[in-house]
């Protein structure tokens, strides 16, 4: 489901998405109010919002659709031109599943739509790099220890999540299964007590995991 407050906007969105065989776009709202009424009652596998909308703006929408204590929660992508901090953490902590530009291209908004389809996430890689740079000493300091070690598969897991890479070339880069991933993957949600990927990757770079490793490009 496609939810943007500009015709034009959507009518591109449809034809990138169903110009794939296995994509199909079954509404479009063209405000928060109608996305959340429009969603309850088709149930998409993932519903696409813009940040900005009449009525509400996309990080309310996630948060009625996605977020904490909604029984059943679908599956929200933010797709948006603004590239502001507060969005990224808003939407996140709303329960986004994945946060793409618009400028990103079609192929990663396609991407996007798999993943969370998957019950996987994606982020725009330049979203997710600025905000591991914005990491700093004083807040190394203060990283919380894992609940149990992590393996040494699983460190290897994590370092190929703070360089940004998708589970599939996680899967490619380790020769493991990509079921094998996503196991590792909830594992390590679970013994560093974080929600998503993006976490896990802010852990990585603040407790100095990723000093010694190559830094993402």
């Amino acid at each position: 489901m496609l939810a943007d407050d500009q015709a034009m906007i959507r009518g591109g969105l449809r034809l990138i998405l169903e110009d794939q065989e296995d994509i199909t776009v079954v509404g479009e709202a063209a405000d928060g109010a109608e996305a959340v009424d429009l969603a309850r009652r088709l149930r998409p596998d993932v519903c696409l919002v813009d940040i900005r909308m009449p009525k509400l703006d996309g990080i309310e929408v996630t948060r009625a659709l996605a977020g904490p204590g909604v029984p059943d929660p679908l599956r929200v992508a933010i797709v948006t031109t603004f590239d502001l901090d507060e969005y990224v953490y808003g939407a996140l902590n709303a329960g986004a599943v994945g946060f793409v530009l618009k400028d990103a291209g079609p192929t990663l908004l396609v991407e996007a739509v798999r993943a969370a389809s998957a019950g996987d996430a994606l982020i725009s890689p330049s979203i997710t790099l600025r905000l591991l740079r914005s990491l700093g000493p004083a807040r190394r300091a203060t990283v919380p220890r894992p609940t149990q070690p992590l393996s040494g598969r699983e460190m290897e897991v994590t370092r190929a999540i703070a360089r940004g890479r998708t589970n599939q070339e996680i899967a490619a880069e380790l020769f493991i299964s990509l079921s094998t991933v996503k196991s590792h993957l909830a594992t390590i949600q679970n013994k560093l007590q974080v929600r998503n990927r993006v976490e896990i990757a802010a852990w990585a770079w603040e407790s100095r995991l990723m000093d010694n490793a190559q830094r993402p490009s």
